[in-house]
């Protein structure tokens, strides 16, 4: 067993990263400007250690599970077992030359990049680097990105960046060219399906209706084949959209969007929430049922808007899950209109899937993909998602009724 196994879909990002750590040598910071200088003249060998890397991929594919792999591989003394203290301390975020930031909030913060730029100028204290991850790093403003810049550009001679986004155009220009970027593809659904039967033990059935519907996400797809109230929750937000036709479906389908939206940020966050608060009781000394003593009540207080920060976060994640099931619902219909022979992603319910595809054109379909397209665009900037989702589905009504009175009855 190593620290790759638990890794699928990703095999040529998996040998650059295994060739790297088995490296023996970490560049001079100038040699290692001056190798990055020289990508766009002749390609990095595949087998270089360089001081910082960016991953990029869509989500789902498995950034940060690579991130720490690759962080386990470099400060395990067996590069990479898997089943060493330093490997338990790494899965569990706790080894002592490992430095995180991930946040839970909308933006990271120009103060939490300070701290892990000061936190990255300590030499290694028990392994060969010092390994720095940033797992969103597409969430730092320009003004955030150009303090981690300063510490790219002279970095300490056994650091090692690792920063993972969703592509390389979320960064800015002077940062991506301080990096080594590896891709990562869509994995397959038969990659994510074998993951899901082998870590979760659930059926090969159900692991690829869950790889299929969550679009080879594989937290998605996690949480599809371990959890009945999510595929509830994901079934009733199908029956919904199929179901619009009028301007008080809309409204009321809006509104039951949204909730099912909360529903699904709470399940995730509720459990995590209540976990952190007992463990920072414990580490303050407060006994359970114990009152919080007037002195600790700012550190409490700190972790609960931190909880509200996050619930925020995990809201506007639950929306665009929902989005994206509505979306794939829709390319379903469009792809069956147009006679494509392609594997559908809602096979389960082929049947309301082409009884949709008959009842309506190919050109309302595409409307209502362009609203779905539009509702994301407007909670992005910041318009109060039900007012979104009720635009949205008004569109998607709309065209179901004007195309009704196109196709021959």
């Amino acid at each position: 067993m190593t620290v790759w196994d638990d890794l699928t879909g990703q095999p040529a990002a998996i040998e650059v990263f295994r060739a790297a750590a088995e490296s023996s040598t970490l560049p001079s910071s100038a040699a290692a400007r001056e190798a990055l200088a020289a990508t766009d003249a002749a390609p990095t060998a595949p087998d270089s250690m360089t001081h910082s890397w960016l991953i990029t991929g869509p989500p789902g594919s498995g950034r940060s599970n690579l991130a720490y792999a690759f962080a386990s591989a470099l400060l395990c003394r067996n590069g990479g077992c898997g089943v060493c203290s330093d490997c338990r301390q790494v899965a569990a975020r706790t080894h002592p030359d490992l430095a995180i930031l991930a946040t839970d909030r909308v933006i990271i913060s120009i103060d939490e990049v300070r701290r892990l730029v000061s936190a990255s100028q300590f030499s290694p204290s028990v392994a060969r680097y010092r390994v720095v991850v940033i797992e969103d790093a597409d969430r730092m403003a320009e003004r955030t990105s150009n303090v981690l810049l300063k510490a790219l550009e002279e970095p300490p001679e056994r650091t090692v960046w690792i920063l993972c986004a969703p592509s390389e155009a979320d960064l800015l220009p002077t940062i991506r060219s301080r990096v080594r970027s590896v891709r990562l593809r869509v994995p397959s659904t038969d990659d994510v399906a074998a993951l899901i039967m082998k870590r979760d033990g659930v059926d090969h059935a159900l692991a690829e209706r869950a790889a299929r519907e969550s679009q080879s996400h594989i937290g998605m797809a996690h949480r599809l084949a371990t959890n009945d109230e999510a595929r509830a929750r994901r079934a009733e937000t199908i029956e919904l959209a199929l179901s619009v036709s009028s301007v008080g479906d809309a409204v009321r389908g809006a509104a039951r969007l949204l909730d099912i939206a909360g529903a699904d940020a709470q399940a995730i966050t509720e459990e995590r929430d209540a976990e952190e608060r007992a463990a920072a009781l414990r580490s303050l000394g407060v006994e359970p049922g114990q009152a919080i003593p007037p002195g600790l009540r700012s550190q409490i207080k700190a972790l609960e808007d931190d909880q509200k920060r996050r619930a925020t976060r995990s809201l506007r994640d639950g929306i665009d899950r929902i989005l994206t099931d509505l979306l794939s619902l829709f390319r379903d219909i469009v792809l069956v209109q147009l006679g494509a022979r392609v594997e559908l992603v809602n096979e389960a319910i082929a049947a309301d899937v082409r009884r949709a595809a008959e009842n309506n054109d190919s050109s309302s379909t595409l409307a209502a993909m362009d609203a779905i397209a539009d509702a994301r665009r407007r909670i992005a900037a910041n318009v109060a998602p039900a007012l979104a989702l009720e635009a949205m589905l008004v569109t998607v009504a709309e065209a179901g009724r004007s195309a009704s009175r196109k196709v021959p009855q």
